[in-house]
């Protein structure tokens, strides 16, 4: 936070007076995501998570590090996973301990000056199959069958009991209140945490295919007639305690094909569309390939419901397993202007020090074609962004925008790469202080403001 005591005794924080100004992400007809002074938000990070411990070792994989690595390269943004079978083992009894938990990264977050996105995370809907989320005695099957399948365990989706299972959680009552009460105890337990920017109700929702209904179908269907349903009674649930804090919905992860979703109006002012970016042949291994057009496709599809509904967009999940195939230097450069194209962020899968997923290695270098997703951006613009570009051959990002009127927030924030940066600003707008990873520029009311920062 900049505390810089400006002329005539003026603070940062006094310039940031709130506003009802909603600006748009450039020529996408698509809202942006506001702060609490009514700045156009960019977020950029990545997923926090410890899938492995449970019980009294939960979330003991994420320290500290995670927060000052992450806002070191910076990303302002990370969407930590919670598991509702570790903050309810038995029904009605919740952790105590999970919650200290839970706020103590979020502690670490604040310190830090990243945003968290808290995301009640499922995989094959939870421990009753062999992972994580809804708990097992929340899990019920009517007897059908399941089948592991390791080397592939999306594919456990579609197995019978898994799909039941979303069935009774999605129509059951006593499932539904289950659900409500515990995101109700999250939102009262974590509303006024400065860190917590938003709740992300569920992660990849699934559901049951009927009898002759292909995937694209059954996806629109499960999305119209079950998830919106759903997200109304947990927005209701969240808004009887905490009435501002951002609430992200998700589409089946079948929008990854390309499919619009169903998903209906969720009733609430506050509300971010929150798909995925994955494609099922990069998850599986393959190369990226440009010809095919995946990432347009992915495009059309996923801008139509915020569209539609003038909802803001950020991606809760995105890259590739295989990150150093030949032409993955290739994706990230496309996908990084996609994302840029649309959206309010993303958070990237996965900040953890090591293979696989990982962001970085365990001396916290990125791996190979991952630093491509560090780039400078303007993480609040108080005012109507009008273009943005960088150029990474000459290290130059440009940023026009048109301030806020007389009675808007001023202050613009800038978020940097590790390295040095020099900061300029045209007429109209002063640079009011740099540091590491950071800038800050003071706008007169209406001017049109250019901001460069350069490298080196």
């Amino acid at each position: 936070m900049l505390r810089t005591t400006l002329a005539a005794g003026a603070t940062v924080a006094a310039l940031l007076a709130p506003t009802t100004a909603h600006a748009a992400p450039v020529d996408s007809g698509i809202p942006v995501l506001t702060d609490e002074h009514g700045r156009a938000l960019t977020l950029r990070g990545w997923n926090v998570e410890d899938k492995a411990n449970r019980g009294d070792a939960a979330l003991s994989a994420i320290t500290e590090r995670h927060f000052r690595d992450m806002r070191a390269e910076g990303f302002n943004f990370a969407r930590l996973l919670v598991f509702w079978d570790d903050l309810e083992p038995r029904p009605g009894r919740y952790s105590q301990g999970y919650l200290r938990k839970i706020e103590q990264i979020l502690d670490w977050a604040g310190k830090h000056d990243v945003k968290v996105l808290i995301d009640a995370h499922q995989d094959v809907f939870g421990p009753a199959f062999g992972h994580r989320g809804v708990p097992a005695w929340a899990t019920r099957t009517d007897g059908l069958p399941f089948t592991p399948h390791p080397d592939d365990w999306f594919s456990e989706y579609f197995e019978p009991a898994v799909q039941r299972a979303f069935t009774h959680l999605y129509e059951d009552e006593d499932l539904r209140r289950a659900q409500a009460r515990m995101w109700r105890l999250l939102a009262d337990r974590f509303e006024d945490h400065p860190a917590v920017l938003g709740y992300d109700l569920i992660n990849e929702p699934m559901g049951e295919l009927r009898k002759g209904e292909d995937l694209a179908t059954a996806a629109r269907r499960i999305e119209r007639d079950q998830l919106t349903p759903m997200y109304n009674r947990l927005a209701d649930a969240i808004r009887s305690v905490d009435g501002s804090t951002w609430i992200f919905v998700e589409p089946t992860p079948i929008v990854g094909e390309g499919v619009p979703t169903g998903l209906g109006r969720i009733d609430d002012p506050r509300i971010v569309y929150a798909p995925h970016f994955y494609n099922t042949g990069m998850e599986a291994g393959a190369d990226y390939d440009p010809a095919a057009g995946w990432i347009e496709t992915y495009e059309q599809a996923v801008t139509r419901y915020p569209k539609e509904q003038k909802v803001p967009v950020v991606v809760g999940e995105w890259g590739p397993l295989n990150n150093s195939l030949p032409n993955m230097n290739r994706f990230y450069r496309d996908a990084m202007a996609s994302l840029g194209r649309y959206g309010s962020g993303w958070a990237g899968y996965v900040w953890c020090y090591g293979g696989g997923y990982c962001a970085v290695d365990s001396a916290g270098t990125f791996r190979t074609n991952k630093e491509l997703t560090a780039e400078p951006y303007a993480e609040a613009v108080a005012g109507t962004v009008r273009s943005t570009t960088y150029d990474a051959g000459t290290g130059t990002y440009r940023l026009s925008y048109d301030a806020s009127g007389r009675r808007g927030p001023r202050v613009t924030e800038l978020s940097l790469p590790a390295g040095g940066w020099r900061v300029t600003a045209g007429s109209g707008a002063l640079v009011l202080r740099t540091s590491p990873g950071r800038a800050w520029v003071l706008a007169a009311p209406g001017a049109r403001v250019t901001v460069t920062a350069t490298r080196g």
